[in-house]
């Protein structure tokens, strides 16, 4: 894979409609994904020593961290307001090579923070709840 630029990196967020258009949340600096899963570990005496795991078993997550300036856009606004609900929305991420990742988040943590006449920084951190496919 060629490398890619991490400003082609988006967090998107939908606008909730039927047919959902999704808003960038602006101002990004950092953005992180991480991709995990539980193990479901299946050695037995036949494994000859070594650990044998279950292919497709345990629970799978994603996570993405983001961090950069409030600009005052509707989809901060609407962040804030799904921190505060607990609410779970869809979000998609955008790679430069064109691929999108889609799932629904729940905001895990919002942060803020600024300094007397600077500008308001922030950082977020979405976990998925449910299936996190290819857009």
């Amino acid at each position: 894979m060629a490398a890619q630029k991490g400003s082609a990196f988006l967090l998107k967020i939908s606008d909730g409609a039927a047919t959902p258009t999704y808003n960038t949340v602006a101002g990004l600096r950092t953005t992180q994904l991480t991709i995990g899963g539980e193990l479901v570990v299946i050695t037995s005496k036949d494994s000859g020593g070594w650990r044998e795991l279950l292919s497709g078993a345990g629970t799978r997550s994603v996570s993405v961290s983001a961090a950069g300036i409030f600009l005052g856009s509707t989809a901060e606004a609407q962040i804030r307001t799904n921190a505060l609900a607990g609410t779970i929305a869809d979000y998609q991420l955008s790679f430069e090579d064109g691929s999108r990742l889609q799932g629904k988040f729940l905001v895990q943590r919002l942060d803020y923070a600024g300094d007397f006449n600077g500008e308001r920084n922030y950082t977020l951190s979405l976990e998925s709840s449910g299936a996190v496919v290819p857009a």
